[in-house]
């Protein structure tokens, strides 16, 4: 898990609440050469994170909104965002393939639309998870089936598609323009379209935080997210965090759940989305390069602990790989990719970011008192 990460699992209606993280005893484990579970990277990429828990179920009678009140003062801004972005953003209702005798589960969640032409939508994959039917809500009242362009689980977005007249097509903003304190809007459905396109405001609470997500049992991948205080409910999963201008920063998808914790969400920046979402709608998929290791992070604190290099320290080689191949061996600790620094897991994921499978690199790796280069052509995660 990354330095200062936070660890998370999913929980019901689509949102997740943290685990206790193993990673405290990790100056322990290395220095004892006791491995626990390691950050999984067998794929390669970690994001360009998974079975999730259902969704919102069908419940009895949902208690009908409060009356409106007046807004207090300064909040004419929000006004003006919700306006704009408010009408771009749907209602999706996933009808799971879970539980066939009992006619299946529901699940309700929240997507942008990004091409109203083409009828795409962009949402998280974890509101589509799993599905039997998609249904597209607009206005809270007109409802279309939907099809699924493509998804993908390292990122957790999706992108959908439904054939449907008077969409309106959301502006995408640039996240890396974000600062800290900065206004953000939350548009989204919480609890499922009886509360459609709800707003809530709050800032931008913090940039390009690493989170790690447990997704299924033993299996890992770690998220780069904006931090907000927004209030983000379950259903608001897809939806919307914009900008002053009303454009789309950011995709709601993560919130920390736990009665010491207030104000934690996190959305996708839209940068980062962008590339995936553009994989998804021209090949359904995303292509990754495949390393082939399981590794766990040497931090700088651990390294003057211990005396190991700091990087990443390598407890699974697959037979086979490209990493094997290239001679990369347990116990190696890796700390440079094509002469760039790996310190991190968030290091090397980037670095992954930047190629793509069948692309010639060169990892640089400690092994025991030498230092050696290793180069490799990198697979393709299957």
């Amino acid at each position: 898990m990354p330095e200062g990460g936070i660890s998370l699992s999913y929980f019901s209606r689509n949102f997740y609440y943290p685990r206790r993280s193993r990673w405290r005893y990790l100056g322990w484990l290395l220095a004892g050469m006791l491995l626990g579970a390691a950050v999984i990277a067998l794929a390669g990429g970690l994001f360009p994170p998974p079975t999730r828990s259902p969704g919102r179920e069908d419940t009895s009678a949902v208690p009908s909104p409060a009356p409106l009140v007046s807004l207090p003062a300064g909040q004419a801004p929000v006004i003006d965002i919700a306006r704009r972005i408010g009408p771009s953003v749907v209602g999706i209702t996933n009808y799971s393939r879970r539980d066939v005798f009992a006619g299946g589960e529901v699940k309700s969640g929240s997507g942008i639309v990004i091409d109203a032409g083409r009828g795409d939508i962009v949402t998280n994959y974890h509101v589509i998870e799993g599905y039997r039917r998609l249904a597209v809500t607009v206005d809270g009242e007109r409802e279309y089936e939907a099809r699924l362009v493509g998804g993908d689980p390292d990122t957790d977005l999706a992108v959908v598609q439904v054939d449907a007249r008077g969409l309106k097509e959301a502006v995408l903003g640039d996240s890396a323009a974000l600062q800290v304190g900065e206004l953000v809007v939350a548009v989204g459905n919480p609890l499922g379209p009886e509360f459609a396109r709800t707003v809530t405001a709050g800032v931008v609470s913090a940039l390009n935080r690493e989170i790690t997500v447990s997704s299924r049992p033993g299996q890992e991948v770690t998220l780069r997210v904006l931090q907000t205080d927004a209030a983000i409910n379950p259903g608001n999963s897809g939806g919307a965090l914009a900008n002053s201008r009303g454009e789309v920063v950011g995709i709601n998808s993560v919130k920390i759940a736990a009665p010491e914790v207030e104000g934690m969400g996190f959305a996708i920046p839209i940068n980062d989305a962008r590339p995936v979402i553009e994989q998804l709608i021209s090949q359904g998929r995303v292509r990754r390069p495949f390393l082939g290791i399981s590794f766990q992070e040497v931090t700088p604190q651990v390294s003057r602990w211990s005396g190991m290099p700091a990087g990443l320290f390598i407890s699974e080689v697959l037979p086979g790989s490209p990493a094997d191949k290239a001679g990369m061996k347990v116990e190696d600790v890796l700390v440079e990719a094509e002469g760039q620094k790996v310190a991190r897991a968030g290091d090397l994921q980037k670095f992954l970011e930047r190629h793509r499978p069948g692309d010639r690199v060169q990892l640089t790796v400690i092994r025991g008192e030498d230092r050696l280069a290793l180069g490799l052509t990198l697979g393709e995660k299957s």
